[in-house]
């Protein structure tokens, strides 16, 4: 396994790297025109959102600072899961998201967007760097934030 995973990481550069050494940060991320892959990718996003999201989010009943707050906890508790880019002003925030065998680095990003009366919602974009399937990978993981923000603010 370890012969391949450095065989792998000739074709994938990336793959070679620990944590979220040579990702390039995304800085603050324009959801509403955001470039889709097209594949190997999930959106989740309010209703109502610009761009049509793959999964709807809730809205919360918690202030934006609260749920962005959450968010960060939630990446810092994934295994495997390292902080790429923070811009706390905008509520936004990034990790890259490696794989147990290959080391494939994916990205997670998400911004939080106020709601009328302190309330919240979220949008997140998980993506592959590398390859055209990702056999679901990105929409699971996006559907586990989903499920473990809910859990932390709801109780």
């Amino acid at each position: 396994m370890l012969l391949l995973g450095r065989l792998i990481s000739f074709y994938c550069g990336l793959c070679a790297l620990p944590g979220a050494a040579g990702v390039p940060a995304p800085g603050v991320v324009d959801f509403v025109h955001l470039h889709r892959l097209g594949h190997s990718e999930v959106l989740l996003a309010p209703a109502g959102f610009a761009q049509a999201p793959d999964i709807l989010a809730p809205v919360y009943d918690i202030a934006p600072a609260a749920l962005f707050a959450a968010f960060l906890a939630i990446g810092r508790a994934r295994p495997l899961t390292f902080p790429l880019d923070s811009e706390p002003a905008r509520l936004q925030a990034a990790w890259v998201i490696r794989s147990a065998g290959f080391n494939f680095p994916d990205i997670l990003e998400i911004a939080v967007l106020p709601e009328p009366g302190q309330k919240s919602s979220f949008v997140l974009y998980s993506h592959a760097l590398y390859g055209v399937s990702d056999y679901g990978v990105n929409r699971r993981r996006a559907s586990q934030w989903m499920s473990i923000l809910t859990m932390k603010v709801d109780h």
